[in-house]
């Protein structure tokens, strides 16, 4: 019998962080599920957590636990598909230094991912993003700290993790005003910030300023808000906007519903040029293009640029 847990250690320590190199979040994703599954596992055998065995990682097993996600915590297929690509990894690794169990971890690769039919896209209109904002009451600091966190999701497109990355050193509202941010695929983005939502974020830094932290959306003990917290104040701000906007009731509103209407409006602001032969869209610029003045034609334009 070979003991599961410092196999597990070897994957997360060596594999994961050491070898693939791969990002923080997903070491977490994979983190969730093993103590899922291992906590399955011990049920299902009725053997301690410390004493579980590699033998134990069989398919039966496996596709137990997969039906446990969707049974027994109501997980969605989508869920179930990641936690199994998680459980695969696991298997690719062990296989490599447990070659007696090659054989049981070889056909756990065989398990199916689950089809599923795509979720429609969900995104709110002029009037329900101004419905959204105009209901955060301002009276606090931290409806004032929501109000700016929120007016530049909806003019940015940031996704909720990028949101509660930001620091005060990674917003720029002197011309050209910008948000950089390393954002999914570990990559460093520069976003453009319009007037509109410079004006609401000038008076909430100055007040900013006298905060502790550095986060640039912190809670009261000066730390960044977590995704999870972000959601939960858009969730309440959501429900306080339905009184006055009727069609945001039941409506499944998320952080990502902020997202859609900027594909929209980027495109039709000309950030996509003026489109290529053949119908097909000019390239949207990236982040040097921005910095360089470079707009819709791929023209580069003279930036204003402070005296000596």
């Amino acid at each position: 019998m070979t003991l599961l847990a410092p196999v597990v250690q070897s994957f997360f320590t060596d594999y994961l962080a050491g070898q693939r190199k791969l990002s923080p979040n997903t070491i977490r994703a994979y983190r969730d599920t093993w103590k899922l599954l291992l906590s399955f596992l011990s049920d299902r055998t009725g053997t301690p957590v410390g004493k579980l065995a590699l033998e134990h990682v069989v398919p039966d097993n496996i596709t137990g636990f997969l039906d446990h996600l969707e049974t027994g915590r109501g997980n969605s297929p989508s869920t179930r598909n990641a936690r199994l690509a998680a459980i695969n990894a696991f298997c690719h690794h062990a296989a490599g230094s447990h070659p007696d169990c090659s054989g049981s971890l070889a056909r756990i690769g065989h398990v199916p991912a689950k089809k599923h039919p795509k979720p429609d896209l969900t995104w709110l209109d002029d009037t329900e993003t101004q419905a959204l904002l105009d209901a955060i009451p301002t009276s606090r600091w931290t409806g004032r700290r929501d109000l700016a966190m929120l007016t530049l999701a909806c003019h940015t497109g940031l996704r909720v993790g990028e949101l509660a990355s930001l620091t005060t050193a990674d917003i720029q509202l002197a011309s050209p005003a910008h948000i950089a941010c390393r954002g999914k695929g570990r990559k460093r983005r520069i976003t453009p910030i319009n007037q509109a939502a410079v004006s609401v974020l000038t008076p909430y830094l100055r007040e900013r300023a006298g905060k502790p932290g550095q986060a640039l959306f912190p809670g009261p003990a000066g730390r960044r808000l977590s995704p999870d917290a972000i959601r939960l104040r858009l969730a309440g701000h959501i429900h306080a906007a339905a009184q006055t906007c009727p069609t945001l009731t039941g409506k499944h509103v998320t952080m990502h519903s902020l997202r859609n209407p900027n594909l929209g409006e980027i495109q039709t602001s000309g950030w996509f040029g003026e489109g290529r032969a053949g119908g097909r869209p000019a390239r949207r610029p990236g982040s040097l293009d921005f910095v360089h003045g470079r707009v819709g034609d791929g023209r580069p334009q003279k930036a204003a640029r402070e005296p000596p």
